[in-house]
């Protein structure tokens, strides 16, 4: 696919299928190439012939008379069929599809795009598309794109922006544009017939121009492409961000209309972006910012930041937005308060973040002497300083202009990874780049919340991306179909997993006999592995002890048999009442676009009260279940709360790593494992009560 995709869009003749001076998209399409400034081949295709876009129109593709890398499809959902046989003829191999009227219009159109593929497939065709804008490769100035791009176009951008909705595309590529940052590519899928969102992702990762890749999903097609596509982007220190709608009903039902898209399970995607390293943001802006910072930044190694402003108020301001963000902001050290204080006026005070005082304005080199102190100081890996970029050049030539001169020299002498950021939200003007050019200077017009916010990610990142993804294996396939409680704790016992110990007793006089061999109380529970909520029909019994035993026991498979007559019934099974500790829940669910993930959280019936748990894809390290747990909002009980005793957290992690390992040896038979609870405490983790559901 990748070679695929290099012919697609680094494409050097390219016909316009379809082409007339009637239609905007037409007329757009061909304009592009000049405001590019494409240097390849440009061929229009109309049946009619004649003249358009100032360009003698051939027949048909076939007519050309020469290769053509790529094609650009305008014609009606009807023509279709005769577009792509001309395409056959012309030996084209790779095709963009503006024409919509497919999946996004219900099952017909879904039909007619199955048909649509099957046709691209059977004559080699690569299909962006179809009800997509196309793309425009700014490195290599190849657009084959239906809309006026944002001007003038910005040389050397290393943001590559995939989008499956094509507007959108288009607002993020306005937006970074009015943020003074250049895009590498920026590409519609559409309806994603053939080329989809993952796909592009590996190409890009391998792209010597892009440095961080933005996504708008609605949904993921090929769940596992871009799952390898992450791990790779990851290890070369590509950052991938990644707005992903769907969260609500109201979501679901618009990108159905929109590209005919299923969103999933939006929790599973959250998972997998923790899990993989992916930056998922909640908005356009957020995403140009987080994008910006770390196309400019990089991944920044120690998570200490320095703040400066020439404002208190913005000080305080930006201290109270940076620990929302989990932006770390620690005292400075002794020996940078004394340089701070040799450098300073006598009324400022050294402090992180730092006051510069007003004093700079009189003095703009004060910048550059007290930014150079901050940059040797142990705890800090960042240094973030708001001020605003003038717009014009008469600005540029005034004291606004040599004050962010100063913090460019400051910058420098710091040594540090460096960013400033506007106090405000506010674009970046020519006069602005040029000034931004001249002195090096990192910069994002974010204003304070969202330029802290995109701190928070880039430092997140930084820090994913340095432990980097444990390599793990999948477990081996066993044929085993374990039915019912009982036979699910021993598979799980076989895999490694600690299980309370359990005794099969026929009837209530055995119940009785193997409760006196365990000593102490039991738990009695409904052998059957035809009835999986036993409380409902009677089926369990606690903390009991002597002569309550038998009784309970006779209940028990008394109540049972009035409740389920159909049910096979294997006796109760006796097994030694535990106390104390935090009961916790494991579940190993499907997803259908991500496949298997586990979710884990407090067990018992908080699961269901609080709905407090912490899901990843499978497998899953040790190191990836204590993440988990510190995402809990119940995290604190696992610590001790209260004079309760805390859990061993590395013996319950390796015990969820075994119960996932063991739901995926179980094979994709397997509709869904829990483990509720999981009783972890400070010796160890042991499941008390276990249940394999198997697909029908």
């Amino acid at each position: 696919m990748a070679a695929l995709l290099e012919g697609l869009f680094r494409a050097r003749s390219v016909a316009l299928v379809g082409a007339t001076d009637r239609s905007i998209w037409s007329s757009a399409a061909h304009a592009n190439f000049a405001r590019l400034g494409f240097t390849g081949r440009i061929h229009v295709v109309n049946r009619k012939g004649g003249t358009v876009h100032g360009l003698t129109a051939a027949t048909s593709c076939a007519a050309i008379g020469e290769p053509v890398d790529a094609a650009l499809v305008m014609v009606p959902e009807a023509a279709i069929p005769e577009a792509f046989a001309d395409l056959r003829a012309a030996g084209i191999r790779h095709a963009v599809m503006l024409t919509s009227g497919f999946a996004e219009v219900g099952a017909e159109g879904a039909a007619r795009q199955e048909a649509l593929l099957a046709e691209a497939r059977a004559q080699g065709v690569t299909l962006l598309g179809p009800n997509c804008l196309g793309f425009i490769n700014y490195a290599d100035r190849v657009p084959i794109w239906t809309t006026q791009p944002p001007l003038p176009v910005l040389r050397g951008g290393s943001i590559g922006v995939v989008s499956q909705s094509g507007a959108t595309a288009g607002f993020i590529a306005a937006f970074a544009h009015r943020q003074g940052m250049g895009l590498s590519y920026q590409i519609s899928t559409g309806n994603e017939a053939d080329v989809n969102v993952a796909r592009v992702v590996d190409f890009l990762v391998d792209d010597p121009a892009t440095r961080v890749i933005g996504l708008f999903l609605e949904t993921v097609h090929e769940a596992g492409t871009l799952a390898g596509a992450a791990r790779r982007a990851l290890a070369a220190g590509k950052p991938i961000v990644a707005i992903k709608i769907g969260a609500s009903e109201t979501a679901a039902r618009a990108a159905a209309a929109h590209t005919g898209s299923l969103v999933g399970d939006d929790r599973v995607f959250e998972a997998a972006c923790r899990q993989l390293g992916m930056i998922r943001v909640p908005s356009i802006e957020a995403l140009v910012f987080t994008a910006g910072l770390l196309a400019q930044r990089g991944p920044v190694r120690r998570r200490g930041v320095g703040l400066v402003s020439i404002s208190g108020g913005v000080c305080e301001m930006a201290a109270d937005r940076a620990e929302e963000a989990g932006v770390a902001v620690p005292t400075l050290a002794a020996q940078t308060v004394s340089a701070l204080r040799a450098v300073m006026p006598a009324f400022g005070t050294p402090n992180n973040p730092l006051d510069v005082t007003g004093g700079a304005m009189l003095d703009p080199a004060l910048f550059e002497r007290s930014l150079a102190p901050l940059g040797r100081d142990p705890s800090l890996g960042l240094l973030a300083c708001f001020m605003d970029l003038p717009d014009t050049a008469e600005e540029m030539a005034s004291y606004r202009g040599e004050i962010i001169r100063a913090i460019g020299a400051g910058f420098r002498a710091a040594g540090l990874p460096a960013l400033m950021l506007s106090v405000l939200p506010r674009p970046v003007t020519e006069a602005g780049r040029a000034l931004l050019a001249e002195t090096g200077i990192a910069y994002l017009g974010s204003g304070v919340p969202e330029g802290l916010a995109a701190i928070g990610r880039a430092l997140d990142w930084s820090a994913r991306q340095e432990r980097g993804l444990a390599e793990v294996g999948m477990p081996e396939p066993d044929a085993a179909r374990p039915e019912g409680e009982r036979a699910t704790l021993a598979w799980l016992a076989g895999r490694g997993v600690s299980v309370v110990p359990q005794h099969l007793a026929a009837d209530a006089e055995a119940a009785a006999g193997a409760a006196r061999a365990m000593g102490g109380p039991v738990v009695l529970k409904i052998a059957s592995p035809d009835i999986a909520h036993k409380s409902d029909v009677g089926g369990v019994a606690l903390g009991l002890e002597g002569d309550a035993v038998a009784e309970a026991a006779g209940r028990i498979l008394a109540s049972a048999r009035a409740a389920r007559p159909e049910a096979r019934i294997e006796g109760v099974v006796v097994a030694p009442m535990r106390r104390g500790g935090v009961e916790l829940f494991v579940g190993v669910l499907r997803d259908p676009l991500w496949g298997p993930a586990i979710a884990v959280g407090l067990g018992g019936v908080w699961v269901e009260l609080l709905r407090d748990t912490s899901l990843r894809l499978l497998p899953v390290t040790p190191e990836d279940v204590l993440e988990m747990f510190a995402e809990l909002r119940g995290a604190p009980l696992l610590e001790g709360y209260r004079g309760s005793a805390g859990i061993d957290r590395q013996a319950a992690a390796e015990a969820i790593a075994r119960i996932g390992d063991a739901a995926l040896a179980l094979g994709p038979g397997l509709a869904a494992l829990k483990v509720n609870p999981l009783l972890a405490g400070p010796d160890g983790a042991e499941a008390l009560d276990a249940l394999a559901v198997w697909e029908q």
